[in-house]
């Protein structure tokens, strides 16, 4: 029989390290996959994004915020539902607006997109007979 440190090991010792090794393992496992979203800090998505140039004077941003506690838009807090979903409308000056999305999660982690939008007085598109 093999020996360690003068010690006879015996094959149920030998499975029993091995289950307990597997069993540490998996709890390691599955504690960093239920720690992800805390490990990823928080998350913005739009989901319609509008034409960088319009002539419209209004629009609609909506998207996804996940793992934050607060939600800003151009430094004004946004609110969202329990689902992480926003809808804001804004008011496009004449010309050129740059348009920040700010969240934070709850450990001080920060996330922003940055859109750039453009809109002109004229009509951007005329039909002519």
């Amino acid at each position: 029989m093999p020996t360690l440190f003068a010690r006879h090991i015996s094959l149920r010792t030998i499975l029993l390290g091995s289950v307990v090794l597997c069993l540490c393992g998996v709890l390691a496992l599955y504690a960093l996959f239920q720690a992800r979203h805390l490990l990823e800090g928080p998350v913005i998505t739009l989901i319609s994004e509008e034409l960088p140039y319009s002539d419209d004077p209004t629009m609609i941003l909506t998207g996804k915020a996940l793992n934050i506690v607060s939600l800003s838009l151009n430094g004004r807090s946004i609110y969202t539902n329990d689902s992480g979903d926003f809808k804001e409308t804004l008011v496009l000056p004449s010309g050129y607006t740059i348009m920040t999305i700010t969240a934070q999660d709850r450990y001080g982690r920060t996330h922003s997109l940055e859109r750039v939008y453009v809109r002109s007085e004229q009509p951007l598109l005329t039909v002519h007979n």
